[in-house]
């Protein structure tokens, strides 16, 4: 089973950026920064494209496909 799973948690803390701040930067409350952080809920494409600014990435550095339930 494949599940897309957002990165920005990780990458605010490679950054060493706040979430709160993130929240600030791009016009959204903290709960909603918390939910596309925890998977909760995804941004937009264009909300995505805000954050990927912010963060000084791509996008595509944004989401990552995982893979569960696989033996290796």
């Amino acid at each position: 089973m494949n599940k897309k799973l957002n990165r920005i948690k990780v990458v605010l803390i490679e950054k060493d950026i706040s979430q709160t701040e993130l929240a600030e930067k791009i016009g959204k409350s903290f709960s909603t920064v918390n939910a596309y952080c925890c998977n909760r809920q995804q941004p937009t494409l264009a909300v995505l494209d805000d954050i990927a600014k912010v963060l000084g990435v791509t996008m595509r550095e944004l989401i990552k496909e995982e893979e569960y339930g696989k033996n290796i």
